[in-house]
C-alpha cells in the first residue's frame, strides 16, 4: 500500500464506501423505511406520490448536506487537536524538567 497521501491523491481512499452489518440495528431500521415507503407509495395517488417523493428527495438532501456539515467539523476539529498536541507546549503549570 502506498502512503496516505499518495493514496488520497489518486482516489483509492473513499469513507463512503461502506455497508450495513447483517443482523444491525441500522439495517433494520433501513428495510422498515424501504417498506413504508413502498407500501405508503402504493397507497396514494399519482400526484400524492409525486409530493411525497419529491418531499423524500428534499429530505435526503438535507441528510446529505448534514452529514457533510457533521464530516467539516469532525475533521476540522481533529485537526486543531493534532495541531495543538504537536505544536504546542502551553499548559498551565510550568515544567521542573528542562528539555
Amino acid at each position: 500500500m502506498r502512503n496516505f497521501l499518495e493514496e488520497l491523491y489518486f482516489g483509492n481512499l473513499d469513507p463512503q464506501a461502506r455497508g450495513y452489518r447483517k443482523e444491525s440495528h441500522i439495517l433494520k431500521v433501513s428495510e422498515n423505511i424501504n417498506e413504508l415507503e413502498e407500501k405508503l407509495t402504493q397507497r396514494l395517488n399519482d400526484e400524492e406520490k409525486k409530493l411525497f417523493l419529491d418531499f423524500c428527495n428534499a429530505y435526503g438532501e438535507l441528510m446529505g448536506d448534514t452529514g457533510l456539515d457533521s464530516f467539516i467539523v469532525g475533521f476540522r476539529l481533529g485537526a486543531k487537536m493534532i495541531f495543538d498536541t504537536f505544536c504546542s507546549d502551553d499548559a498551565p503549570f510550568e515544567s521542573y524538567l528542562k528539555e
